[in-house]
């Protein structure tokens, strides 16, 4: 199911909710109000290696590939 975040119009109090297809109108977690709105939500994934290096040893010697120069 997936969280959403959300912002109340009335008294500025932010909040997530896990929403499943059908669920109500979302209301304040503070203040009940109905006037909310829906943020934008942005998530990081963390690694140990850069997105584009690929697996195995590197051509210039480096332990792995985007390990260049390190």
């Amino acid at each position: 199911m997936p969280i959403f975040e959300y912002r109340c119009r009335d008294c500025g109090a932010q909040f997530e909710k896990i929403l499943n297809a059908g669920a109500p109108a979302v209301r304040c977690a503070s203040c009940e109000s109905p006037n909310v709105e829906k943020l934008l939500s942005l998530f990081a994934v963390a690694g140990s290696a850069p997105a584009d290096a690929e697996p195995g040893p590197c051509p210039c010697g480096a332990p792995r590939r985007g390990m260049c120069g390190e």
